[in-house]
């Protein structure tokens, strides 16, 4: 398929568009559309809030009889189902458009082609694959959610230029600057949920918790803590029912008092005396955890990594040392070949305040 230079700008917009919707759509794509006549752009749209209009709707309304014999531009797949919306492929029809530029399929079994099979019936052109691979990386989570049952896992780390992450006492409060600290923060809005280890919750009792500036809407991402023995102590921030929180836990476990009762139990099942990670994702792809951010200490983060769950490692480094005797990054088997040393590709690199933020994937 060859697209022009027209085609691949109005896309473009699109996909600016959908990243409106960052923080707010989720358990839903982030999708963007552009309603245009040659390079006139008639209207644009974006999904704003899961169970609120789809992207094509907003353009829809706002193009009014402009929309016949107009070229819709869509980040994914119209969908083609009755859900909390009806189907986005009856709205393009009964609008008149006339062709329809598709950058990603929408793997969902209840659309998987059948939003462009609507419209190429009723004589609607049809085109896919313009930028798609920009259109999936903007929604990474929900496609691994969709076509792996798991979702999209980034582990999050700080370390000072030694690799160390806390003292040997345990203090790590801060490795990282404000800057960093803060450009954290907008991670965690995009993700669906935020994941730690007990041990994590007694060392730092973090709060877990999305502090932008009041401005900007997100959806609280859920809190999950895994804690196998529910030896979270009363008090702890990670139990203050303040945002929707899960404490993963085994089967033989059962809570001996009340302090779980602001959050929900889920017993998951073991590995080697270990919480199984791998089906603890699939749970949570169940419940609709399109990204998972893992911010936790290196016990739990070196386990993700040496089962390969991990997607992307976001890391901050600092310039600072710590020395020999602090925590180290990941506790991981020793290697006996550089053979099997892991290699990771750097995807983004960019100074945040005084320290270095490194996207890295496998």
């Amino acid at each position: 398929m060859v697209f022009s230079a027209i085609d691949h700008a109005h896309m473009a917009r699109a996909l600016r568009l959908a990243e409106l919707g960052m923080y707010t759509t989720q358990p839903n794509p982030r999708v963007g559309c552009v309603l245009a006549h040659g390079e006139e752009i008639v209207s644009e749209g974006w999904h704003q809030r899961a169970g609120e209009p789809h992207a094509e709707v907003f353009a829809l309304r706002a193009s009014g009889e402009r929309a016949r014999g107009a070229t819709a531009y869509v980040t994914l797949e119209p969908c083609a189902h009755f859900g909390k919306t009806p189907p986005c492929a009856d709205a393009l029809i009964a609008a008149g458009v006339a062709r329809v530029v598709v950058a990603s399929e929408d793997p969902f079994h209840k659309v998987d082609g059948r939003g462009m099979e609507k419209l190429r019936a009723v004589g609607i052109t049809v085109e896919t694959g313009l930028m798609r691979e920009a259109a999936r990386e903007l929604n990474r989570g929900f496609f691994s959610r969709i076509e792996r049952r798991r979702p999209w896992l980034r582990v999050k780390l700080a370390m000072s230029l030694d690799g160390r992450t806390a003292l040997a006492n345990g203090q790590s409060q801060w490795i990282t600057g404000d800057a960093a600290r803060a450009d954290v923060q907008q991670w965690r809005a995009r993700s669906s949920a935020i994941l730690t280890g007990s041990g994590t919750v007694l060392a730092d009792d973090p709060r877990l918790t999305v502090r932008l500036g009041q401005d900007i809407a997100f959806k609280p991402p859920l809190r999950v803590v895994f804690d196998r023995t529910l030896r979270t102590p009363a008090g702890a921030h990670a139990l203050d029912g303040s945002v929707p929180t899960l404490f993963v836990h085994d089967e033989e476990t059962h809570p001996a008092d009340d302090r779980f009762a602001h959050v929900e139990l889920v017993a998951a099942t073991q590995r080697e005396k270990r919480l199984d990670l791998g089906a603890v994702l699939t749970t949570l792809a169940e419940r609709g955890i399109n990204e998972l951010q893992v911010e936790a200490g290196p016990t739990l983060c070196g386990a993700l990594f040496a089962q390969n769950l991990v997607d992307e490692l976001l890391l901050y480094v600092a310039p600072v040392i710590l020395g020999d005797q602090a925590r180290s990054l990941l506790n991981l088997p020793a290697l006996m070949s550089m053979d099997a040393v892991r290699r990771l590709r750097v995807i983004d690199q960019r100074h945040v305040g005084s320290d270095w933020r490194l996207l890295l994937r496998e």
